[in-house]
């Protein structure tokens, strides 16, 4: 039998090294590297709570600690080699730690496997990391309001089917994003609940014979709860994929967010300006400013909804408990926690800087009879049905068509061609102002609502 040392961790029951094509293939420390100072902080506490079982002496415990805190600073000043024959950040830094201590680092892994140790890690890692993308997206919603209250009486045409549809304002339309960002918002602290729950002390899938106390680590880490089954313990990856799923929702609103931003800006549009540092030149048409943060938000989505279907796919055929498989997990995760956190970050840098064309916006809400609906509820306030009121203004408005003319730019005289019940008073409706303001009701587009559902959502954000 061979004698030649294959992996420190577990080569005792092989007889040959593995092959290095599949040493490379394996191993996972290039991208899961980034969990050091997770890995390093849930070791530590591994460690004290190993010390209040009596498995290790105080002195041992720290000495682990403070060689676990040199490990952290020597990865952070760029010093530490990180080796793939290794497998991953968690041999790695063990085996640091071995080198630095001998035989003390050795126990550090005693009543744990890696099984747990990562599930761990990714969780410990998630948390922060939707504690960083909620910061971004109140930042976000910041913004928000505060242009909406600057603009909640910029009249603008509200869209269906993306033709005009009525008149509102420009900071109720923002204001529905705030309102999307904030279910996102509700969706991502409800996650990390299920993020914030202990699978430490499963060890590999059955738990350890060792005396750990399972509730002093779960303090020191700041978990919420500790997991209640060692099986599920290291195979669940549900959390991952409810983060994605999440993510993948907050996506999908930016893209909607950003399809808007890029159709406002066109030569077609014109409803608003970005500022140069948000966008980009052509290489061949002098006169192109190109909107390539929304645009590359909206390519990105894609990127976060492929997160969310591989993890899916990767899970859904996995016996219980941990699979190799389950390496896979990290990137996609990785790539859609940066991805969202990223986008947010743009967006929350640019919004607050869009600057309205308010004269062009009004004078495209002035078009496609915007106020057709105005003029029917009229009509119904003088005692007609709706319905007959409906047919009235659709003529009104075929022979508006055919007359180039708005239904506020025709006569009075013309007006009651279609219906006598129409008197002077009519014009008061057919007004940009008179429509918005009539909409005067809690999630109305009228200015005044505009500037309660600020102050509402100024309210929300504080208790945040």
């Amino acid at each position: 039998m061979s004698s030649e040392k294959t992996n420190q961790s577990w080569g005792g029951r092989f007889s040959e090294p593995v092959d290095a094509f599949v040493a490379r293939f394996t191993a996972s420390v290039d991208f899961d590297k980034r969990l050091y100072r997770h890995d390093i902080l849930g070791s530590q506490a591994h460690a004290r709570m190993l010390t209040q079982a009596g498995v290790l002496s105080e002195a041992e415990r720290d000495a682990i600690v403070a060689g676990l805190d040199e490990i952290r600073s020597e990865i952070e000043a760029g010093t530490f080699e990180w080796r793939v024959d290794l497998e991953d950040v968690h041999m790695n830094i063990e085996a640091r730690l071995t080198e630095r201590l001998g035989v003390v680092g050795k126990k550090l892994h005693t009543g744990r496997s890696r099984n747990d140790q990562v599930a761990t890690d990714i969780r410990l890692w998630l948390r922060d990391e939707i504690d960083a993308i909620l910061a971004e997206l109140n930042r976000l919603q910041q913004g928000l309001l505060q242009l909406a209250e600057a603009e909640a009486d910029t009249i603008m045409p509200g869209f269906t089917h993306l033709q005009t549809a009525q008149p509102v304002t420009f900071g109720h339309h923002l204001l529905a994003w705030f309102e999307m960002l904030s279910r996102d918002h509700e969706r991502l602290v409800d996650c990390r609940k299920r993020v914030n729950r202990m699978p430490l002390g499963s060890a590999a899938l059955a738990g350890t014979t060792y005396p750990i106390q399972r509730q002093v680590t779960c303090e020191l880490l700041g978990f919420e709860a500790i997991g209640g089954n060692s099986l599920d313990g290291v195979s669940d990856r549900d959390f991952a994929i409810e983060f994605c799923a999440a993510a993948s929702l907050a996506m999908m609103h930016l893209s909607r967010f950003s399809e808007e931003l890029v159709l406002w800006t066109s030569a077609q549009f014109q409803f608003i300006d970005l500022p140069d540092r948000f966008c980009t030149g052509s290489s061949i048409m002098p006169q192109k400013k190109n909107p390539d943060v929304p645009e590359l938000v909206r390519g990105k989505t894609g990127r976060v909804f492929g997160a969310l279907t591989g993890l899916l796919t990767l899970m859904k055929g996995q016996p219980l408990a941990y699979n190799k498989d389950n390496q896979e997990d990290k990137e996609p995760l990785f790539d859609a926690a940066d991805t969202l956190r990223d986008s947010l970050r743009a967006f929350a840098d640019m919004v607050p800087a869009i600057k309205p064309r308010r004269e062009i916006m009004r004078e495209a809400a002035r078009r496609g009879f915007s106020t057709a609906t105005d003029l029917a509820d009229y009509l119904v306030r003088k005692g007609l049905p709706f319905r007959d009121c409906h047919e009235i203004v659709g003529h009104a408005v075929k022979y508006g068509v055919d007359s180039g003319k708005d239904l506020a730019e025709m006569s009075l005289d013309e007006l009651r061609r279609f219906s006598d019940q129409i008197e002077q008073d009519v014009f008061a409706v057919l007004t940009l102002e008179g429509s918005v303001n009539a909409r005067d009701h809690i999630g109305g587009t009228a200015p005044a609502q505009v500037r309660a559902a600020v102050k509402r959502g100024l309210e929300l954000l504080a208790k945040r």
